[in-house]
């Protein structure tokens, strides 16, 4: 069978090699696409990507979201977020692959749809919040609730087939022009995950299930008080007294539908910032020591090529950056960042490494034209004594600078391919309102726009 070509009928994908030579992608996340995403607009977008020279759909978690949205505060790491299913081509919950699918994902599924239907019951409240024999796990009040929500229960697991039937299909239409799909894994969960219910060992927590140690960043430049994430922190001891096979499930279920992973926060596997639950702020917190090397070194037990990105952004320490290059895993380099005046700027293009994967930004930063309105004169300036561009063409000199970087892999997003300013923003990391609602404009997949990055990434060997 050629490498790119689809699976079989009813099977997941082969994982495809992304970093095996100079590729391009696109950074849109699959919420931007709308309803129905899962159907025909990802791949009219697998068709644009594919049609305009890039090999790479780079988007963020695709699990169930709160009700803000954010594909970074999930309810669960191993469910997909329904949301994204088209109603149009929903399996029907029976025969080989539906019996297949029951017994692949026995470790989780279950338990995901009982999840579901408790915190319905509870009128959505945090699973802490639950009567104490539901939030303990009891096995008697788990039968019987298994037994007086059988009917949602079926639902939940039925739409988790549909999801994970779509998905297949999407990444086996994706392999089959050629694009692999790139995936992003946050390093922590979100207080009231099921997976913190269905396996509270893994995790510091009281007897009530709250978190005794939260995580955060400490206090720099950007943040006098640091930031208060308020993520349980895992118990590294005893996940390597197990060997890790929370986080070893963990990787291999997003595995199954990325061929490449970007590990968020890799910092955190060196060294973590552990606030006491309570504190008012990050700043009462401390760095404490993660096994961040025998996490790598069980995972690279399962996974020889480690098909990983560390996201390694903000004050890194040369601690973190040996435990990367261990590890051989690429960084990443942002040219948002690259132009404080500082010669030797780790994400300046002269600067770049082969091993890396080079961002104009990422889903954290603003459009290329809303960073570049926001700049002082000073900056401005240097970023087009630079380029060697006047201020109206920089973004398409950035667009030239990422794409003749000698990082193996450039990723650009979709926003500012289609140059568009602050307004089509994704985030902004410190804010609650207004993120992650951005989607594409019906224009935005137009015939020339292809045809012109096509050009851009065959001049750049990136085809």
């Amino acid at each position: 069978m050629p490498a790119d070509a689809p699976a079989a009928s009813g099977a997941t994908p082969l994982r495809l090699p992304v970093l095996d030579r100079r590729r391009a992608g696109v950074l849109l996340h699959l919420s931007a696409l709308g309803p129905a995403a899962l159907g025909a607009p990802a791949r009219l977008f697998v068709d644009w990507i594919a049609s305009a020279g890039f090999s790479v759909w780079q988007m963020l978690p695709v699990g169930p979201t709160g009700p803000d949205g954010s594909p970074y505060w999930l309810s669960a790491d191993c469910a997909g977020n329904e949301a994204f299913l088209d109603p149009a081509a929903l399996p029907e919950p029976r025969g080989p692959r539906w019996q297949a699918f029951r017994e692949r994902h026995a470790g989780w599924l279950d338990d995901w749809a009982l999840f579901v239907a408790l915190r319905a019951q509870q009128g959505g409240l945090p699973w802490q919040a639950w009567p104490e024999a539901l939030r303990d796990r009891e096995p008697g009040a788990l039968a019987d609730a298994r037994a007086a929500h059988a009917a949602t229960i079926d639902a939940v697991r039925a739409r988790q087939f549909a999801f994970d039937t779509q998905w297949s299909a999407l990444r086996a239409y994706a392999h089959a022009r050629g694009v692999r799909l790139f995936g992003d894994l946050p390093i922590y969960v979100a207080p009231d995950a099921f997976e913190v219910w269905a396996h509270r060992e893994q995790f510091q927590l009281d007897a009530a299930g709250r978190a005794t140690r939260v995580a955060g960043v400490p206090p720099d430049y950007f943040a006098a008080d640091g930031q208060l994430w308020g993520n349980p922190l895992y118990d590294w001891e005893r996940m390597q007294r197990d060997g890790f096979a929370h986080w070893r499930r963990r990787l291999a279920h997003q595995l199954e539908r990325f061929d490449l992973v970007r590990i968020d926060h890799f910092r955190g596997l060196e060294s973590h910032w552990a606030v006491p639950a309570g504190a008012a702020s990050a700043r009462e917190g401390r760095w404490l020591p993660t096994p961040g090397a025998a996490l790598l070194e069980a995972l690279r037990g399962d996974l020889p090529d480690l098909p990983l990105v560390a996201e390694d952004l903000g004050e890194i320490t040369a601690e973190v950056e040996a435990l990367r290059r261990r590890f051989a895993l690429p960084g990443m380099h942002v040219l948002q960042f690259a132009f404080d005046g500082n010669p030797v700027n780790p994400h300046a293009p002269h600067m770049h490494a082969p091993d890396g994967v080079v961002y104009t930004g990422t889903h954290d930063n603003d459009t290329l034209r809303g960073w570049l309105a926001g700049l002082d004169a000073a900056s401005r300036a240097r970023v087009g004594f630079y380029l060697r561009a006047p201020l109206a063409e920089v973004p398409t000199a950035l667009h030239r600078a990422a794409l003749g970087s000698v990082a193996r892999l450039a990723m650009l997003p979709m926003q500012d391919l289609l140059e568009l300013g602050s307004e089509a923003r994704f985030n902004t990391p410190g804010t609650t309102h207004g993120n992650w609602r951005w989607q594409l404009p019906s224009w935005a997949l137009a015939a020339d726009r292809a045809a012109w990055y096509a050009q851009l990434n065959h001049i750049y060997g990136r085809s």
